[in-house]
């Protein structure tokens, strides 16, 4: 099938035009907001509910810091290091997930420092929140017809413009079901059975590692970067940290369980 034609502008006002992008990254924002109000309660987090907007902002902050620094050094920085200006023109796109969860954790680590929070609980209720951002940002990757899926021969094969004339896996859909409702309901279960602390948060880690992972062999690799060590992609060199890092602290937490 073709691609349906999408124009990625909702609409435009003068000179300021309004992208279904921008406007998922506000949806998950908002989305997010939400959430981590509800489960602060349900878990029971010592945190005012005025204070959230305050770790909202930290954790914005550290997606965006974090995502386009990860862009530049992770997938393209011979390109930055000619042209280092551009590391900050963010608005011509380039951000990398892997990035921005470093920063996100970064930014809840000095945060809990200074609100005296818990380093792990606020994690598990912040990485609750993120499935949403995560499936609305590959519907966005899906109308932008950016980061399609490898040749396929499959029926629900995609012709994308500018991707050639063969179909392709829409893998952005694929990525925002696993990354977005699956994932969630896997965390939100989690914390309704009031799941011991850290147990969300490492399996964030390990199931976005695995759903990534997998994904992967379907996804149309960077242009740039190609496959690279054992016909890995760079995504999935990304996802082996998180996925060991999710099963290390898994095992560790059970293993304290045993000892209790």
């Amino acid at each position: 099938m073709y691609f349906p034609q999408i124009d990625p502008v909702i609409f435009e006002i003068g000179p300021l035009a309004i992208r279904w992008y921008g406007m998922m990254y506000l949806l998950g924002f908002a989305a997010a907001f939400f959430l981590i109000r509800h489960l602060v309660g349900l878990r029971e987090l010592p945190l005012a509910r005025d204070k959230v907007a305050d770790l909202m902002f930290y954790g914005i902050l550290g997606v965006i810091v974090g995502g386009r620094l990860g862009y530049v050094l992770f997938y393209n920085p011979g390109y930055y290091l000619a042209h280092p200006l551009e590391s900050f023109a963010i608005w011509q796109g380039g951000m990398s997930f892997h990035g921005g969860l470093l920063g996100v954790i970064v930014a809840i680590v000095i945060y809990c420092r200074r609100y005296h929070l818990s380093i792990l609980l606020t994690g598990d209720i912040v990485t609750a929140s993120a499935p949403i951002g995560l499936g609305l940002g590959r519907l966005g990757n899906f109308i932008n017809a950016e980061l399609w899926g490898r040749v396929t021969d499959q029926p629900w094969g995609v012709i994308f413009p500018g991707a050639g004339p063969y179909p392709r896996h829409p893998s952005q859909l694929y990525e925002a079901a696993l990354e977005g409702p699956v994932l969630f309901a896997i965390l939100y279960v989690l914390h309704r059975r009031r799941a011991a602390k850290g147990v969300p948060f490492f399996t964030f880690f390990l199931g976005y590692g695995c759903f990534r992972f997998f994904v992967e062999f379907f996804r149309q690799p960077d242009a740039h970067l190609g496959f690279l060590w054992g016909g890995a992609t760079m995504g999935q060199l990304l996802s082996l940290p998180m996925i060991l890092f999710g099963l290390g602290g898994l095992m560790i937490l059970n293993k304290r369980k045993e000892k209790i």
